[in-house]
């Protein structure tokens, strides 16, 4: 299969300059080791985890509503105005509430961007008859994304090596957004979507749409195929977001035990640790992300690669697990390298399967209902995943997810179906795809 850059389309050279920008999160790679900084316990990191979940499941709505009204690129706008706000206040209130309106409006940020500029590629791909292309176009573009966070990361250990603080990563972390704000604004029209005008007032329009959500989601779930995948992406994503960053305390432990650079202080030593990991795993997912296309190609089918690599994920989260209580930390961190780069192999696959049974216009809606099973999955994990860190430790947190994971399979495992056809009835069709 040729790269989606064969033919001329510039529209795929900034679809990779925003996944680059956007992944430049510089506070990614150390965010548990600064909330512990600052002094929280896990469960009240999960706790602020948890804000952040929940505030994005009652704003999708509202956000929504404007989306809708505005079009996809000015709700971009509103996402990444609201992200390098939430960024300000990280950085200039150290205080668990100011934390906590600070993953309010990083929530914002989340509800409008969430599925909003996978629509706006999928749309110009339908556009430009290039549909059957999804997967390895998609996996490209994510590609760009982790390789954004492997200098990301490298440059976020710079910064804490030489100011000896995690919370510069954040002020940092403002300017990467800034160009990428800049950067969605030169998107053209075309990809706005249908819009909605504003009607009947804002409250008549919430009900609208959230009538229209509960239709959707009707009309997704009656299907096993659809309704299984949703649910194993949604599933898989919610363990992996919730125990990604348990891996910081283990690196942090290591680096503190190796006999090397001893003169140097705990948190530029651990920083050196981690940035470079952590620039290492994301080379690994952008190397994975790339190859899914090829993967899909090869598979026999896309809904057994989907079940197989769940199956694969909870296996090493739970080895993962295993290693950190078992006091073997190199184990724990070689499974961690491999979740990494699995998740970034399965997602453009999930994506990939969902758009196949699902008609353009109802895309964005699939996306939309995948975001908010996970996110409430997410709300419901992380307080428990941090009560249990603190009381037993982290190891045995991470194998508790796992084994969470493993115990819900039969519930997840992937059901073959037909794809879909333009206009297939039981998917109502909204107005403006997010």
């Amino acid at each position: 299969m040729g790269r989606p850059f064969d033919s001329p389309d510039p529209l795929y050279w900034k679809f990779r300059a925003y996944g680059f920008l956007k992944n430049l999160q510089f506070f990614d790679p150390f965010i548990l080791l600064f909330f512990r900084e600052m002094g929280f316990s896990f469960l009240e990191i999960g706790i602020l985890y948890s804000i952040r979940e929940i505030s994005i499941n009652v704003l999708e709505v509202p956000t929504g509503v404007l989306a809708d009204a505005y079009g996809r690129r000015r709700a971009m706008l509103a996402a990444f105005s609201a992200y390098i706000v939430s960024f300000a206040v990280f950085y200039a209130a150290p205080r668990f509430w100011a934390y906590a309106l600070g993953m309010v409006l990083f929530a914002v940020g989340e509800t409008f961007r969430s599925g909003t500029h996978k629509a706006m590629i999928l749309e110009h791909l339908r556009q430009r008859g290039m549909l059957d292309r999804k997967v390895d176009y998609y996996g490209h573009t994510r590609a760009a994304s982790q390789l954004g966070s492997a200098i990301g990361a490298l440059i976020a250990a710079g910064l804490v090596f030489y100011a000896g603080s995690y919370r510069i990563i954040f002020l940092a972390s403002i300017v990467p957004y800034a160009l990428d704000w800049l950067l969605l604004a030169s998107y053209p029209k075309e990809l706005d979507g249908e819009l909605i005008p504003l009607s009947g007032g804002w409250l008549r329009r919430a009900a609208v749409r959230l009538a229209s959500g509960v239709r959707d989601l009707a009309g997704l779930v009656r299907r096993p195929d659809v309704r299984s995948v949703l649910f194993n992406g949604a599933g898989f994503d919610a363990a992996y977001e919730v125990t990604k960053d348990y891996l910081q305390p283990i690196l942090r432990t290591q680096a503190l035990a190796l006999p090397v650079l001893l003169g140097l202080r705990a948190e530029q030593r651990t920083a050196l640790l981690v940035g470079v990991l952590y620039a290492l795993i994301y080379l690994l997912t952008s190397y994975a992300s790339s190859q899914a296309g090829r993967l899909a190609a090869r598979i026999r089918g896309v809904a057994a690669a989907v079940d197989g690599t769940y199956l694969a994920g909870i296996g090493l989260l739970a080895a993962a697990g295993g290693g950190a209580w078992g006091g073997i930390p190199a184990l724990a961190i070689a499974a961690f390298l491999g979740i990494y780069g699995l998740h970034n192999l399965r997602r453009p696959i999930v994506v990939g399967f969902i758009a196949d049974r699902i008609p353009h216009r109802a895309m964005a809606t699939g996306l939309s209902v995948e975001v908010q099973l996970r996110t409430a999955l997410i709300a419901g994990l992380a307080p428990l995943l941090g009560f249990v860190a603190d009381r037993l430790g982290v190891g045995v947190g991470v194998l508790g997810i796992a084994t969470l994971g493993l115990i819900a399979h039969p519930l997840l495992r992937v059901a073959p179906g037909p794809r879909a056809a333009e206009g297939r009835s039981g998917f109502p069709r909204r107005g403006a795809p997010r």
